[in-house]
């Protein structure tokens, strides 16, 4: 493992939070779920976010696409301040520089795994790019299955149809929450295999949350957060130096290799 960053690769930033806070509540209830958090996530760089249950994970993914308010602070995607958006401005931007991937594949079960891939352009009324659309079903390795639905797939290929979806209108970075929680070991091998060569030869952004060493073991670099700060981050993880470095910020006893 190093802490020294890989050769940069990109100077671009894809989406940046500076001091960026979401507190809940008041007085003596108050809970502070994100603490003046500063982070950048580079283009064409896969990042994941760890950290202990209530470290403030999932809330800064949240705030940083977009899905919740913060208290504070600000955040940009690409050049655009969140902050400064109106309701239908920030839906545009969701849908037009943004895609998700969450735990529970999302699919709508009365459509073709191809119909639920373009789904969201087809809401916004836009053309997908052949060309994009054919590399990034090509890369999933369901051309064969497009016209099934999800239940005739099984869990493992409805969460590549997920990825697709997610990739197919080229957006500037996409968030992932426990995207392979809800499969088996295998096939979220082969989620995160597609994730991972989607920032490598597509230069997508992407950025996971997960709990499990090994999925982050995928990513270019492991962001961890404890009690709504970031308190450690390193590049070219392995699954090993992921577990021991959580297991010391929890207090546990590194394993000794």
């Amino acid at each position: 493992m190093t802490t020294t960053p890989i050769a940069e690769r990109t100077t671009s930033v894809a989406a940046r939070a500076t001091d960026l806070s979401k507190i809940y509540g008041q007085g003596e209830t108050q809970v502070v779920a994100l603490d003046q958090v500063s982070i950048a996530f580079r283009q064409a760089e896969f990042t994941a976010i760890m950290g202990p249950s209530g470290s403030g994970k999932s809330t800064l993914m949240h705030c940083v696409a977009g899905l919740d308010t913060f208290s504070s602070g600000s955040v940009r995607i690409g050049d655009t301040e969140l902050g400064s958006l109106k309701d239908k401005q920030l839906t545009k931007l969701r849908r037009d520089k943004i895609g998700f991937i969450f735990q529970a594949f999302n699919l709508l079960p009365t459509l073709t795994a191809l119909e639920n891939i373009t789904l969201p352009m087809d809401i916004a009324g836009r053309k997908p790019d052949k060309q994009w659309l054919d590399s990034v079903i090509t890369m999933i390795g369901l051309a064969d299955r497009l016209k099934h639905r999800p239940s005739q797939l099984s869990g493992g290929q409805q969460q590549r149809v997920a990825v697709a979806r997610a990739l197919a209108s080229r957006p500037d970075i996409i968030f992932g929450d426990e995207p392979t929680g809800n499969l088996d070991s295998r096939s979220g091998a082969e989620v995160l295999g597609f994730l991972r060569n989607s920032v490598r030869e597509l230069g997508q952004t992407v950025v996971m949350v997960t709990h499990d060493p090994v999925a982050a073991a995928y990513a270019d670099r492991v962001v961890f957060l404890a009690d709504g700060r970031i308190v450690d981050e390193v590049y070219e993880p392995t699954a090993d130096s992921v577990l021991d470095r959580m297991l010391r910020l929890s207090g546990g006893t590194p394993q000794t290799p």
